[in-house]
C-alpha cells in the first residue's frame, strides 16, 4: 500500500514522473510538492463514493481548528498564490490551475491531484500544501498549519497562450471551485456574479436545516495535445450523500461545463436539488421601497426562465419576498432552465461593480431526466452580500437513502439564452399604484407594466394590437389592455392591467399575447404578494 502522503523531492518527483509518461519540467519543476502515485479512474472513484455512501459519515478534523478561525477575512486577504507555483504553468494545455488557501470561512481542507495522463485512466499523485505556496505576512497565523493541510479550492486561469498584454493569465481567471460544493465561472463579458453547486440538500425545508456537502478531491487530468478542454474530477461528501463527478469545462466565447455524477445517499432527503444555481436577487423595476439604496437595481440575476418538455417558454422575474417561499413548476423531461440576466443597461444599475456583466447561466439536460420539478427558493434579504435565490431540478422519485442517481448536464454561462425563443420575450415588470391618473386611487389595486419585445410584435400588422391572455390563482383583472412603447423601437410592448387580489397570500399569475391562434410571446409567470 502507498501512502498518498509520502513525499517526493523535486528532483525524485520528476524522475518519477518522467518514468511514468509525464510532462516533469510542466508539474514538478515549478516546486509543487507531489505525494507517490496511486491508483486513478472515474470508475474507481465511483467506487469509492459507493462505498464512503455505505457508511456513517466521518469528517475531517485534522486541522488545527485555533489556527484556522485566525485567518480571518483580514489574514485571508493577505495571502496570496504565487503563479510561479501554477499547476500546467507550462502546460500541457493553456490553462493554468492556481489555488485559494484555507482559512475562517473555508475550514474543510481540499486535496489536490494531478493525472498522469490525459485519457483519465492510470495514477494520481497528491500536490501537497506547502505555505511556500503563498505570499503571505512573516506573522500569518497561516504559516502554523502543518505540510500536507490542503487548500480551499481553486482557480483556472486564462490561456497562457493568448495575448499577455491584453489579458495576461497570472491575473486573470474564468473559473473558481471554492466552498462547500460551489463554483461559478465568468461570461462571454468577463465577469462573475452567480454560482452553481454541486448538490442542493433541504433546501428552505421546515423541519430540517440545509446541508452543505464539500467537494474533498479535485483530480486534474493533463489536456491532451491540442485540446482546450479542462476535466477535472471531484469526490463530494457529506452527512447525507457522496458522489463523484466529472467536469469537462471549455473556455470559448462564455464558458461550457459539461457535468457527469454518481450520486449515492446515506439517508432520506426532503428537497433533493440536482444542478443547482444560487443567485442574488435584492431588487429591480418591479419592486423598490423607497430611499432603500441611491442604486436603481441590484440583482445577479432577475429571472427564472424554464423551457419545459412540453415546449413552453416561460418567464418567472425574481422577487425579494417578505419571508422565504418555495415554488414548484412540474415537468417531465424539461428542455432545460436557467437564472438569467436580461438587463444590460449601465444605467439601469449605476454601480462600478458591473452588473449589466453579470452572467447568465443556463442549465441544459444531456438525456432525459424524467418527472419533477423546477423549484425556485427566493430568501428576504436587505443587501447585496447574501445569495437568496436557488434555482435547481427535484426529481419526482423520493430521494431515500440507499438509492442512487446518475445525472448528465451542460452548463452554459453566457450573456444570454444559450437556445433563444422565437417568440417575445419579457424583458419588465413594473408595479405600481392601481387606477387612472388624475383620478381618487382604489385601496387594494395594483397596476401591472409587463414589456415584452421580439420579432413577433415587430411583425404585426398596422393597427393590430396584441391580445393578452391573463389568469391568476385568484383575485379579478380590470383596465387591460396592450399598447406599443413610445420609444421608437420596433417590436416593444407593454400589457397594462391592474389587478385586485382577494386575501394577504401570495397571488400566482399568469401572461401571454397572442394574435388570433397565433402565440407571440414566452409566458410570463409573477408570484404576487399583496400588501
Amino acid at each position: 500500500m502507498i501512502d498518498r502522503r509520502s513525499l517526493l523531492t523535486a528532483g525524485g518527483a520528476s524522475l518519477a514522473l518522467a518514468a511514468l509518461g509525464l510532462p516533469a519540467e510542466a508539474l514538478a519543476a515549478n516546486g509543487l510538492k507531489l505525494s507517490q502515485p496511486s491508483p486513478f479512474s472515474f470508475e474507481r472513484l465511483i467506487a469509492r463514493a459507493k462505498s464512503l455512501g455505505a457508511a456513517p459519515f466521518v469528517g475531517d478534523t485534522s486541522l488545527p481548528a485555533d489556527v484556522l478561525e485566525r485567518i480571518d477575512y483580514d489574514a485571508h486577504g493577505k495571502i496570496r498564490f504565487n503563479t510561479d507555483n501554477a499547476l500546467f504553468r507550462d502546460g500541457p494545455g493553456p490553462f493554468p490551475v492556481t489555488f485559494f488557501h484555507l482559512g475562517r470561512y473555508f475550514q474543510v481542507p481540499v486535496h489536490m491531484y494531478v493525472l498522469e495522463s490525459a485519457s483519465g485512466d492510470g495514477f494520481a499523485r497528491e500536490i501537497l500544501y506547502d505555505p511556500a505556496y503563498f505570499t503571505m505576512p512573516d506573522d500569518s497565523p497561516a504559516k502554523k498549519l502543518p505540510d500536507g493541510a490542503g487548500f480551499a479550492g481553486f482557480r483556472l486561469q486564462e490561456s497562457r497562450l493568448g495575448d499577455q498584454a491584453k489579458l495576461p493569465w497570472q491575473k486573470n481567471d474564468w473559473a473558481a471551485f471554492l466552498g462547500a460544493s460551489y463554483f461559478r465561472a465568468i461570461g462571454e463579458l468577463y465577469q462573475y456574479g452567480l454560482s452553481a453547486r454541486g448538490i442542493a440538500l433541504d433546501a428552505a425545508m421546515p423541519d430540517r436545516a440545509e446541508e452543505f456537502p464539500t467537494f474533498t478531491r479535485f483530480y486534474f487530468e493533463p489536456p491532451a495535445q491540442g485540446s482546450d478542454a479542462m476535466t477535472i474530477y471531484a469526490l463530494l461528501e457529506g452527512p447525507s450523500i457522496t458522489g463523484a463527478y466529472k467536469f469537462v469545462l471549455q473556455r470559448g466565447k462564455g464558458v461550457l461545463m459539461d457535468i457527469e455524477c454518481r450520486l449515492f445517499l446515506r439517508r432520506d432527503v426532503g428537497r433533493f436539488g440536482l444542478a443547482p444555481l444560487t443567485s442574488m436577487y435584492w431588487y429591480s423595476e418591479t419592486v423598490k421601497p423607497t430611499g432603500i439604496d441611491w442604486r436603481p437595481e441590484v440583482h445577479d440575476s432577475d429571472g427564472l426562465a424554464m423551457w419545459n418538455g412540453a415546449g413552453e417558454r416561460i418567464w418567472r422575474p425574481l422577487n425579494n419576498p417578505t419571508q422565504t417561499r418555495a415554488s414548484s413548476f412540474s415537468d417531465n423531461n424539461p428542455k432545460g432552465f436557467g437564472l438569467l440576466q436580461r438587463d444590460r443597461g449601465f444605467d439601469h444599475y449605476q454601480d462600478g461593480v458591473y452588473y449589466e456583466k453579470r452572467p447568465s447561466l443556463w442549465v441544459e439536460p444531456l438525456g432525459a431526466w424524467g418527472e419533477g420539478s423546477v423549484q425556485l427558493i427566493e430568501i428576504p434579504t436587505d443587501d447585496e452580500i447574501h445569495d437568496n435565490v436557488l434555482a435547481c431540478w427535484v426529481p419526482k422519485a423520493p430521494a431515500t437513502a440507499g438509492s442512487s442517481v446518475t445525472l448528465k448536464y451542460r452548463l452554459h454561462w453566457t450573456a444570454e439564452e444559450p437556445f433563444p425563443s422565437p417568440l417575445a420575450r419579457c424583458v419588465a415588470t413594473r408595479l405600481g399604484r392601481g387606477g387612472q391618473p388624475g383620478q381618487p386611487r382604489p385601496a387594494g389595486v395594483r397596476k401591472f407594466m409587463v414589456e415584452f419585445i421580439g420579432k413577433p410584435l415587430e411583425s404585426l400588422p398596422f393597427g393590430v394590437k396584441p391580445e393578452l391572455v391573463l389568469t391568476a390563482s385568484r383575485g379579478k383583472f380590470s383596465y387591460i389592455f396592450a399598447e406599443a412603447v413610445p420609444n421608437g423601437v420596433p417590436g416593444h410592448w407593454r400589457a397594462q392591467f391592474d389587478f385586485t387580489a382577494e386575501g394577504n397570500e401570495p397571488v400566482d399569475m399568469r401572461l401571454f399575447l397572442k394574435n388570433g391562434d397565433q402565440t407571440l410571446s414566452e409566458t410570463w409567470l409573477y408570484q404576487f404578494q399583496p400588501f
